[in-house]
């Protein structure tokens, strides 16, 4: 059974999301839509919608004109197994020490890494994205240089790969939290599926608005793989919650990116430790006071 996807971008998050709302009022209704910023520096948004059925092309144009937006791109996809791609797709991923696998390769772990598995229905924040790979090699490089951590969070956590990470480096308490609760769902299976139940705690939070965040600050460790506008947004928090001397690793910023990112948390009393461009996107590591 075919699929149908339609997509289209707007300038205004506001805009973007009343869009989506209404896409939920047509018929054939769309079984999921999304809102999402573009990664491109552009500031634009692009707004999904997914169907069983094809879409009524005319609907959507009236939407798209009503709301500002580009007209909407309509595609029909064939039935496709993504589980058995995924697997066939996604290699395991080395980074630093970490070792990152689905189960169908846990028999090329190598001897002393530090093994951390993602299923295939979970591979959205596996390692393979360069900025997923930019953290874990940064941790692993703080680690080398003698560092140790001891109250850790992990903001916008998606699959909670970097907080099983330093879970798997340190014996404390890791605090994972995204504002979607359904990745909230996932990085709990994916802690459990790693033997980290009660060593890494997920928490549905936008930033640190949460008490449980908020109590156990300040942090020495915060990881935050999100995107540029959050991560700027987020200095101040960061620096409120982050303890003196203690570092942030920050990602989900394009090159280009970076020099703004850096100057917030500047401005917040951090100074940069180390900058590291992996294709596309650049990881930050930087220390309070």
């Amino acid at each position: 059974m075919s699929t149908f996807t339609a997509f289209t971008t707007l300038a205004d998050r506001d805009a973007a999301e009343a869009l989506s709302a209404r896409l939920e009022d047509l018929e054939p209704a769309p079984y999921g839509t999304g809102v999402f910023e573009i990664e491109d520096g552009s500031g634009r948004y692009e707004v999904s919608g997914y169907f069983l059925e094809a879409p009524d092309d005319v609907a959507l144009d009236l939407l798209a004109i009503s709301h500002g937006a580009q007209p909407f791109a309509i595609s029909e996809l064939p039935e496709t197994d993504w589980v058995a791609h995924v697997r066939r797709e996604l290699a395991p991923v080395q980074a630093g020490r970490f070792f990152l696998y689905g189960s169908h390769d846990a028999d090329k772990v190598p001897e002393g890494a530090v093994a951390l598995r993602i299923d295939a229905a979970m591979a959205f924040g596996t390692g393979h994205h360069g900025t997923t790979a930019g953290c874990l090699a940064a941790l692993d490089a703080l680690a080398h240089e003698g560092h140790g951590f001891h109250n850790v969070a992990d903001i916008g956590c998606g699959t909670a790969v970097l907080a099983m990470a330093a879970a798997k480096l340190w014996p404390e308490t890791v605090l994972a939290s995204d504002i979607d609760p359904v990745a909230v769902q996932t990085a709990q299976a994916n802690v459990e599926l790693n033997d980290l139940a009660g060593r890494v705690i997920c928490l549905e939070a936008a930033g640190f608005n949460h008490s449980r965040l908020l109590d156990a600050a300040p942090y020495d460790l915060i990881f935050a793989n999100i995107l540029k506008g959050p991560l700027v947004a987020l200095a101040p928090d960061m620096a409120r919650h982050c303890a003196e001397s203690g570092f942030v690793i920050l990602s989900g910023i394009l090159n280009e990116q970076a020099e703004e990112v850096i100057a917030a948390y500047e401005a917040q009393g951090f100074v940069l430790h180390s900058r590291k461009e992996l294709g596309e996107w650049t990881t930050l590591v930087m220390r309070r006071g």
